[in-house]
C-alpha cells in the first residue's frame, strides 16, 4: 500500500541547553550568539537546512566570520607610540607600544590590548615585547570614571588605568599634538585608578603623584582581589574638588584629601584624560609569550550624573 510524505520544517534551536555535554567555555561563547538552524525534510531526507545568525558575524564581502578584530575607535583614542627618550619608556619598561591590530583591537564587544613577546623594530630601536598604549582624546575636569576589566597574570605584566593633565608635556602623547603641554610631571598631577604587577598578583592599587610626594609615593592604597585575572571588575574614581576616592566593585579602598591644598598637593583643578596601557616591566617571567588586558567598557559621568564620555566596545 503506498503512502505520501508531507514535507516537515524543522527548526533546531542551538542554545547551550540543548546540549548539556558541551564545555563550560563553549557554552559561554554560545551565549553570545543567536543561532538557528532550520532543517527542511520529506521522507526523513534533509532536502534543505538554513542557518541563521543574528549577531557576531561580521561581513566581508560574501562571507562572515566570528569574532573579527576590528580597530579601535580612532575618534576616541589614540595610539600613543613615540618613544619619550628616544631609547625607552619610563620605569625601565621593556615594550614598543605600536598602532597596530596585533597590539590593541576590539573584539566580542571588548577592548584587547595584548603585550606580545616578538622581536619589534621602531624608531631605529629593537625590543623583544610589544604592546599598546592608549590615550582618550576626551578630557574632563571632575566627575565619575568607570572601568570594567579583566588583567592579565604573571611576573612581569603591568596593566594600568590611570590619568594625567590635559596639560602635561610629554612628546607624543595625543594633547601634545593638538597644541597642549605646558606643564612638565609632576607638576600636572597623575591619578592612578588601577596597577596591578604581575609580581603581587590579585592586589590592585591606586596612587596620586604630586610635587609633594611622587615615584615612590606616599600616596597610596589598594586590595586583594583574588579574580583580578579570570573575572571583570569595574575600577572607579569619584573626583570632586575636595577628594578623590578609589574603588572596587563599590568596595572603597583609597581616598587622596590633603587637608592643605595647594599647587604642591592638588593640583587636580584641571581637565585630565584617560590612558589605558599594558606595559611589560624590566623582569619578566621568561616563559611569557602573549596576554590581554581585557576591558568591557569606559564610562565616564560629570558631577550630576550625566554620561560624557563612553566606550562599550561593541
Amino acid at each position: 500500500m503506498g503512502f505520501t510524505c508531507q514535507p516537515q520544517l524543522r527548526c533546531l534551536d542551538l542554545t547551550p541547553s540543548n546540549f548539556p555535554r558541551i564545555s563550560p567555555e563553549i557554552q559561554a561563547y554560545m551565549r553570545t550568539l543567536c543561532i538557528k538552524v532550520f532543517i527542511y525534510t520529506k521522507c526523513n531526507r534533509i532536502l534543505l537546512f538554513i542557518i541563521l545568525q543574528l549577531s557576531s558575524l561580521t561581513p566581508i564581502g560574501n562571507t562572515a566570520t566570528l569574532h573579527t578584530p576590528s580597530p579601535v575607535d580612532g575618534s576616541k583614542w589614540f595610539h600613543q607610540t613615540l618613544l619619550p627618550n628616544g631609547n625607552s619608556w619610563h620605569n625601565q619598561e621593556q615594550q614598543h607600544y605600536t598602532n597596530r591590530l596585533e597590539n590593541a583591537y576590539v573584539s566580542n564587544g571588548m577592548l584587547k590590548i595584548k603585550a606580545k613577546k616578538e622581536t619589534f623594530k621602531d624608531q631605529g630601536v629593537v625590543k623583544q615585547y610589544t604592546s599598546a598604549r592608549l590615550n582618550s582624546k576626551f578630557a574632563f575636569t571632575y566627575g565619575r570614571v568607570e572601568v570594567r576589566a579583566k588583567l592579565p597574570k604573571g611576573h612581569g605584566t603591568w596593566p594600568a588605568i590611570w590619568m594625567l593633565s590635559k596639560n602635561i608635556f610629554e612628546a607624543g602623547s595625543y594633547f601634545e599634538t593638538q597644541g597642549f603641554g605646558n606643564q612638565s610631571w609632576p607638576d600636572c598631577g597623575e591619578i592612578d585608578i588601577m596597577e596591578h604587577w604581575g609580581s603581587n598578583q590579585n592586589y590592585v592599587q591606586s596612587a596620586i603623584h604630586t610635587r609633594s610626594s611622587h615615584g615612590n609615593t606616599v600616596n597610596l592604597g589598594g586590595q586583594h582581589l583574588p579574580t583580578v585575572s579570570s573575572k571583570f571588575h569595574s575600577y572607579t574614581l569619584d573626583w570632586t574638588a575636595d577628594k578623590l576616592v578609589f574603588e572596587v566593585d563599590g568596595k572603597h579602598h583609597y581616598t587622596y584629601n590633603p587637608a592643605l591644598k595647594n599647587n604642591a598637593t592638588w593640583p587636580f583643578d584641571s581637565p585630565q584624560y584617560l590612558l589605558l596601557n599594558f606595559a611589560i616591566e624590566n623582569i619578566i617571567d621568561p616563559d611569557f609569550k602573549e596576554d590581554t588586558f581585557d576591558i568591557d567598557h569606559v564610562r565616564i559621568y560629570d558631577q550630576a550624573g550625566t554620561l560624557i564620555f563612553v566606550d562599550e566596545f561593541n
